[in-house]
C-alpha cells in the first residue's frame, strides 16, 4: 500500500517502512506524528484520489532525527558599486519512518510505552556545576558521568586529571579555556 501526503509545502510518495527526510516538525525523536493531508492512497488493486484529500485517511510516522542540512552560501553582489553580501543558512529537517497508512478514519493503534530511563539520582551534596561560566547541563552531565560532582573536586584537580576528566567526557581543553579550576576554587570557597 502507497500514499501521497503533503507536508511542508511539498508531496511525498510513501510505502510503510520507508525513510522520509521532510521539513522540520516539531517532534523529539521516537514520538509518532499523523500526517491528515493525504492526497492519494493506492494498492495494487486499486487507487482512491482526494479531493483535495482523501477522507478519513492518515500517514503515522516516527520521527527518527532532528538534523540540520549542510550550509550554502547567498552572496550577492552588484557590479561597480563595492556592494556585496554574503550570508550562509543551514536548514532544519526531521527524518520520520512510516510506520502505517491508514483508511476508513482508523486510529493508529497506541503502541506500548516503553519504560523511560530513570532519572539519575542526584548525588548527596553534588553542587551545581553550571554556575561555572561556559557549563551547561549537557556539559554537567558529562561531568556527573566522569565522576566530578562538586566544586572542591574541581579545584583538587590536577594536569593529570583534568586531562583524565577531558577525555573522558569529551570536553579537550575547556578546563583550560573556560578557567573552570580557578572558578570552581572562589565558589568551593564561599
Amino acid at each position: 500500500m502507497f500514499a501521497v501526503i503533503k507536508t511542508g509545502g511539498k508531496q511525498y510518495r510513501v510505502a510503510a517502512d520507508d525513510l522520509l527526510r521532510i521539513e522540520k516538525v516539531s517532534a523529539e525523536a521516537g514520538e509518532t506524528v499523523t500526517f491528515d493531508e493525504v492526497l492519494m492512497v493506492g494498492n495494487d488493486a486499486d487507487t482512491t484520489i482526494g479531493a483535495p484529500t482523501v477522507e478519513g485517511a492518515s500517514v503515522v510516522a516516527e520521527v527518527v532525527e532532528q538534523a540540520r542540512d549542510r550550509k550554502i552560501i547567498v552572496f550577492k553582489k552588484r557590479r561597480r558599486q563595492n556592494s556585496r553580501r554574503r550570508n550562509g543558512h543551514r536548514q532544519s529537517f526531521t527524518t520520520v519512518k512510516i510506520t502505517d497508512i491508514l483508511t476508513g478514519g482508523a486510529k493508529p493503534a497506541k503502541k506500548a510505552a516503553a519504560p523511560k530511563e530513570a532519572a539519575a539520582p542526584a548525588v548527596e551534596g553534588a553542587d551545581d556545576l553550571k554556575k561555572l561560566s561556559g557549563l551547561g547541563p549537557a556539559i554537567e552531565k558529562k561531568l556527573n558521568a566522569a565522576g566530578v560532582t562538586t566544586y572542591a573536586q574541581i579545584a583538587a584537580f590536577s594536569a593529570e586529571d583534568i586531562a583524565r576528566v577531558e577525555e573522558e567526557a569529551g570536553l579537550k581543553g575547556r578546563f583550560e579555556r573556560d578557567n573552570w579550576v580557578e572558578q570552581a576554587k572562589e565558589l568551593a570557597g564561599k
